[in-house]
């Protein structure tokens, strides 16, 4: 009996990602492969097995030597071309030359469409000297179920065809050549792996056939000679090594243009079937590129399910402590996902994403702030805009695309779930849209106004009108009252700035000692000094352009017009593309001032999107010339290889060691589908010349209409101390009460039971209208499924 060789080292350097730059992604477009790849720096990077949330390799590259006393590793000692085959066809042609001229590697990477399997067809060629003086060998470093430690790989083959074999945790893989190996070994990374064997020896003296339960690469030879240069490597994936097997092996006994052909086929279909969006003579035209990063980024079995981004951002300095991040479906980015497939003419995709958010949706009525693709949430917060947003996209495909729905009353349970959610625990939001503080946001507020009256109309189709009128009644109220939440008036920045007042980023309620330990809100011009609020008054963001995105507002509002001076002034930044803009002052998200990778703390950098969503409000204003001119900022925000788009860009001097470069991508998510989702609906809505996702129901209301509103709300959450002049009270309460109340400090009183709304809520409205200013009313509650009184009374003064 043969003794295994075992490699030394156990368990290895600590696991680390990959670089999250990626200059490509891509899947076959059909249910039977169920693996994604990632590529950047000329090589593989993260594989998916076997859903688009599982990662299962950290890299797969090339290491050439000449046997002697030359070593070069293609990631690090060549210079990188990324052609796709086609646009919107994520297969990709790499070409990769040493940097002193010695060889080229010319590869062609894309998937088996009909198996878990990676193809690459690789061409080596010497361009100094003959084939016969190089050796090359490929290494892999398996990270199996998201996981780079506790993998075991070893030496194998599945009926009599040598492989390299993983396993971890239910996955495993099988990574095979079209010609034997020539050599194989496999190691624990830092001691025992190909690349320190040789960076050493410039060729292979370790032939380790087992490396056990720790950080492993495998590491094979290619026989140059036998191969005349050109092969062709499968890596395979499945739960157990030899389904693993059996897909490399079937792979590889199939043509391998005939499956290069059916994966182009199937991904240009899809294309064809498309609104021609593009512009070829643009010289960065990424609309096909964006498309198909879309739909790469969708789950095979949670079908809808689309992830953030197929990166894991600053991953080179991250390990396996963190699971999830961008790997997980958020529902916001999921919306702004199906809204650009809509706007591609996608129709069934958009549905599709749709039924997903359906069955996703929590008992309460809320989506989870982020999930697992199988709804298991992840994160713990509540963002309100996430509730919202699945109403907006119903209201949207009604109106474009309403024979892809079906029957509306099939919806009408997601909705009203949803629309009752936001009336109970709204307007404040426990986090803003990049989960972050909590308050009230202009953004989350225009998000929530705009989902109210789209479920309202949504209620009247389907017979259920009552509703509709009270959550109108709602939008309305709320909307009367953005400039008390979250409009700062005076102070230092202002006068700074040259302007009477801002749109605050986000406005954190206060506590309201002298009714209740809860939240309570005092308008912002009446705001106390301390209270931790000041700060809170001197941050701005372009989240206060959704107030025009979502119809609130004209674009020519004064007030609109001062948030964009103090914008401009505070977050605009000139690239060499043109301007971006940061996320907020004071952002700690993006790499710190030396260009170290982002660690819990940081300097926010510029994010292209914020270009598109400026762009959209220029679009708005009626500037399409400078709308176009952010959609070229955008398209240049890619790296030279790349037509994909980042989440931030650099914007300081180049740091070439850091592979930093001003107006380039930055260590974060690359791509970020939110981005690729932006820049597609600026395209349609550049054709259209309107902003394709603006909900009209705000804009015919606030904008057109602007009729008075009779109705001011007081809720636990929001005990408002005030009522404006000539408003009725509504108290809107979450169980059933009777209101004892007075408009004579006692003298006399009634006593009125609340009405049921149909949202799960209760209301009562008081006749504060007819009071004149400084008159009080004063009531207190019976709660009759208690059997008791509140024990304390509430009084609001009309203004």
């Amino acid at each position: 009996m043969t003794e295994i060789l075992n490699a030394p080292g156990w368990p290895g350097i600590p696991p680390r990602w990959t670089s999250s730059a990626k200059t490509g992604v891509g899947t076959a477009l059909n249910q039977h492969s169920k693996i994604w790849f990632t590529t950047s720096h000329g090589i593989v990077n993260e594989v998916y097995f076997p859903r688009v949330d599982q990662a299962c390799t950290r890299d797969l590259g090339f290491m050439v030597t000449n046997g002697r006393d030359f070593f070069s590793e293609e990631k690090r000692h060549c210079t990188f071309e990324n052609k796709p085959f086609e646009p919107g066809i994520p297969a990709y042609e790499l070409i990769n030359t040493e940097t002193n001229g010695r060889y080229c590697i010319r590869k062609e990477i894309l998937t088996d469409p009909y198996r878990n399997v990676l193809l690459q067809k690789i061409r080596f060629e010497p361009l100094q000297g003959q084939l016969s003086d190089y050796r090359l060998y490929a290494l892999l470093s398996p990270h199996l179920g998201n996981c780079g430690s506790q993998n075991t790989a070893w030496i194998g083959d599945y009926k009599g065809v040598p492989m390299f074999l993983a396993k971890h945790d239910g996955a495993a893989l099988a990574f095979a050549c079209s010609i034997p190996w020539k050599k194989m070994s496999v190691g624990f990374v830092g001691s025992s792996d190909g690349w320190q064997d040789l960076s050493s020896h410039f060729q292979m003296q370790w032939e380790y056939q087992c490396a056990e339960n720790g950080n492993v690469a495998c590491t094979g030879e290619i026989d140059l000679s036998a191969s005349n240069g050109e092969f062709i490597l499968a890596l395979g994936f499945g739960s157990i090594v030899t389904e693993a097997g059996q897909q490399v092996r079937s792979t590889l006994f199939e043509d391998y243009n005939e499956l290069r052909q059916h994966y182009v086929f199937h991904w240009k279909n899809w294309q064809n079937t498309l609104i021609k969006l593009d512009e070829p003579e643009r010289p960065n035209d990424l609309y096909r590129a964006s498309t198909a990063a879309l739909r790469v980024h969708e789950s095979k079995d949670f079908l809808g399910g689309i992830i953030a981004s197929l990166s894991i951002p600053w991953g080179f300095n991250k390990g396996d402590e963190d699971l999830g991040g961008y790997h997980l479906v958020w529902p916001r980015d999921l919306v702004e996902t199906a809204g650009a497939l809509l706007a591609a003419g996608a129709v069934t995709d958009a549905v599709r994403v749709l039924r997903y958010l359906e069955a996703t949706q929590e008992a309460a009525g809320n989506w989870a702030q982020n999930l697992w693709l199988d709804g298991r949430p992840y994160w713990g917060g509540v963002q309100m805009d996430e509730t919202a947003f699945p109403i907006l996209l119903l209201d949207l495909l009604r109106r474009e695309a309403a024979k892809g729905l079906g029957k509306l009353d099939r919806w009408w349970p997601m909705v009203r779930k949803a629309a009752s959610f936001i009336v109970r625990n709204g307007p404040v939001t426990q986090q803003d849209r990049w989960e972050e503080d909590g308050g009230y946001s202009p953004f989350t507020l225009a998000a929530e106004i705009s989902a109210l009256l789209a479920a309202a109309d949504i209620a009247e189709l389907t017979g259920h009108s009552d509703i509709a009128s009270t959550l109108r009644d709602h939008a309305d109220a709320w909307n009367d009252n953005i400039e008390r939440w979250v409009y700062a008036k005076g102070g230092d920045l202002a006068e700074q700035i040259g302007v009477e007042g801002y749109y605050v980023r986000i406005a954190p309620p206060i506590t309201d000692a002298a009714a209740s330990p809860t939240q309570g809100f005092v308008p912002i011009k009446n705001r106390p000094p301390g209270q931790g609020v000041e700060r809170a008054f001197r941050i701005v963001s372009p989240d206060s352009l959704a107030l025009v995105r979502f119809g609130l507002r004209a674009p020519d509002d004064p007030r609109i017009l001062n948030t964009v001076r103090v914008i401009d002034a505070l977050l605009r930044v000139q690239l060499p593309q043109g301007p971006c803009w940061y996320r907020y002052n004071g952002d700690g998200y993006g790499e710190h001032k030396d260009g170290s990778p982002f660690d819990g703390t940081g300097i926010g950098r510029p994010w292209p999107l914020l270009a598109g969503e400026r762009a959209h409000f220029e679009l708005a204003a009626g500037r399409p010339q400078e709308a176009d001119a952010l959609l070229t900022v955008i398209e240049n925000s890619t790296t030279g290889h790349s037509r994909l788009l980042p989440e931030q860009v650099w914007d300081a001097d180049d740091l070439p060691a850091l592979e930093l470069f001003r107006g380039k991508p930055t260590g974060s998510a690359c791509p970020l589908v939110w981005a690729h989702s932006e820049y597609i609906k600026l395209r349609r809505s550049l054709r259209d010349g309107k902003i394709f996702d603006q909900p009209p129901q705000t804009v015919q209301r606030y904008l057109v209409e602007k009729a008075p509103r009779q109705i001011f709300g007081w809720r636990f959450n929001n005990k408002t101390r005030s009522v404006p002049p000539h408003k009725k009270l509504r108290l809107i309460l979450m169980t059933p009460a009777v209101v004892r109340w007075s408009i004579d400090n006692w003298k006399t009183s009634q006593d009125t039971p609340t009405r049921d709304t149909g949202l799960d809520t209760y209301i009562l409205d008081l006749p504060t209208a007819s009071l004149p200013a400084g008159a009080q009313v004063v009531f207190t509650f019976y709660w009759p499924q208690e059997n008791r009184w509140e024990g304390k009374d509430y009084t609001v003064v009309v203004e």
